[in-house]
Parts: structure tokens; sequence; C-alpha cells
């Protein structure tokens, strides 16, 4: 697979590096600058994100939700969501199913 396993950027101030992924699951972690952002988005894969460190403001449909280091949220199936980094920090992201717009296979 093309970008398993490699540092890529994703938005300023935030890389990306995906894991192996199984039949139906994947994982990646997401570095964070202070500041920076994930933009808004939705998808239709469920999503589990692990704050490995720092603090993230995650909004879900609008909601605003404080997430702390070893703290996680879950991101439903649909929902709009975006998050933004209140210090230097690290996410594990899981979805299922894979999400093929970000795995790319050689």
């Amino acid at each position: 697979m093309g970008n398993v396993g490699q540092w890529e950027q994703a938005e300023p101030g935030v890389t990306r590096k995906i894991f192996p992924v199984g039949q139906s699951l994947m994982m990646m972690e997401v570095r964070f600058e202070e500041g920076a952002e994930g933009y808004e988005h939705s998808h239709p894969h469920e999503q589990i994100s692990y704050v490995l460190r720092g603090a993230f403001e995650f909004r879900i449909d609008g909601e605003p939700r404080l997430v702390r280091q070893g703290e996680t949220i879950v991101i439903p199936s649909g929902a709009r969501h975006g998050t933004r980094a209140l210090e230097a920090g690290a996410l594990l992201d899981a979805f299922t199913p894979i999400r093929e717009d970000l795995v790319k296979r050689e």
C-alpha cells in the first residue's frame, strides 16, 4: 500500500501515518501542532479517537467537546466533525470500514 506506514501532511500543522489495514478496520496516528485544526468533514465510517497526548476541542454536529490525554471520543457514521489542538498533541484514530479515500493502494 502506497502511503501505509509513512508520515504525510494532512492539513497545515497536521501530519498522519496510516497503520497496516485489516479486512474492515484501520488505524492511524495523527500529530498536531498547537492550534492546528482537523477541518470539519463527514464520512460514512464510524470513528473512535484516543488522545495519545495533548488536549483537543472536537466539534461533532456543532456540539463542542473537550478531550484530553487518555480519553476517547466516538464519532458516529455521517456526523459532521472536526477538531482543534489546544496544545501540541497526537490522536490515535480507528475507523470501520476502511477509509479507502485515505488509503493509497499500489
